[in-house]
């Protein structure tokens, strides 16, 4: 996506596109809050597109049957809570929150305000829905499964590192995510007879002399965590680079950045079913009785031209299951 086609979406000002038929009617000229994590569009630009298309391929136009209202609280636990409560006090008639945090704060401002949470480890065991088939209250959505995939993420990594017995978790302790991917990764690495070792990151500052200390104490490799890193993608694919530190991910979003390979659900189509779920409810349906959804699909993708600086070799059977390959 070109930088001009970024802006032409952002700005509304896209050719229409073919309107799709509706059986139902929907909320004319709603308004719909989307609580981000980041702390600019910027940052957030190859989702918010994604977003803003599924939107328009939906027959919503910002701007003109539809109002989106867009928040950026840059991973501050206390601007996710001001701008949920921004929301939810403007009465906005369905609110997306990206992130379980943000969806966390959403719940707490508003229990009557539908909530739409977009990628989440674990909405059960964080309290946000009661179950995944009949979430009950005011949030549905779709869940994640990066926690469960720790084992096959390690398992692919060492295809590509065989010497890996020393891996570093890189991540934001305050990020909700953090402490449950941890334990699912100490978990899968004493199964596999690998050290795990977690390498706290709360600024972009920090990001470089993490890596630094990792090449230093002799890590194998290290896993970028949680959306923080996700922000960082730029600073975490330099430093990693810089330091000769293999480094995978969950999101494929942030290999092209300099990292070695990620496993993981296909976010982009996250949003894309998120935005399915706001039309149903913008329809009628209510949110407890939309199932939560798992992804449908994951993905691998690897990074040839990283394995290559690194002096790695990938294997052609491992290359022909890769969903993308950058050279």
């Amino acid at each position: 996506m070109k930088r001009r086609e970024f802006i032409t979406l952002l700005g509304s000002t896209a050719a229409a596109w073919p309107l799709t038929s509706r059986a139902q009617r929907r909320k004319p000229n709603a308004r719909v809050g989307v609580l981000w994590h980041a702390a600019d569009a910027k940052q957030e630009e190859e989702y918010l597109v994604v977003l803003i298309k599924a939107f328009q391929e939906l027959g919503y136009f910002d701007g003109k049957n539809i109002e989106l209202e867009h928040r950026f609280p840059a991973e501050q636990p206390e601007r996710f809570r001001a701008m949920a409560q921004e929301l939810a006090e403007g009465k906005v008639d369905v609110i997306v929150a990206v992130t379980g945090l943000g969806a966390r704060e959403a719940k707490r401002a508003t229990s009557t305000i539908p909530i739409v949470l977009v990628a989440d480890p674990d909405p059960v065991g964080r309290g946000l829905v009661e179950s995944l088939a009949r979430p009950g209250g005011n949030v549905t959505g779709l869940s994640l499964m990066t926690v469960d995939l720790s084992g096959k993420r390690l398992a692919l990594f060492r295809e590509i590192v065989p010497k890996l017995t020393r891996l570093a978790l890189v991540l934001d302790p305050r990020e909700p995510s953090s402490k449950p991917t941890a334990i699912a990764n100490e978990t899968a690495g004493r199964a596999a007879g690998c050290l795990i070792k977690v390498f706290e990151v709360t600024t972009a500052d920090e990001i470089d002399p993490a890596f630094s200390a990792i090449a230093r104490e002799g890590f194998d490799g290290a896993f970028a965590v949680g959306p923080p890193m996700y922000n960082e993608r730029v600073q975490v694919g330099a430093s990693a680079m810089a330091h000769k530190v293999p480094t995978i991910a969950s999101n494929a979003e942030q290999v092209p950045y300099g990292l070695l390979l990620s496993y993981g659900p296909d976010f982009p189509d996250h949003f894309r079913r998120a935005v399915g779920y706001v039309d149903r409810i913008l329809k009628g349906a209510k949110p407890g009785d939309l199932p939560i959804e798992q992804p449908t699909r994951l993905k691998l993708v690897i990074n040839l031209k990283t394995a290559k600086a690194l002096g790695l070799t990938v294997s052609h059977s491992l290359l022909a299951t890769a969903d993308q390959v950058i050279e």
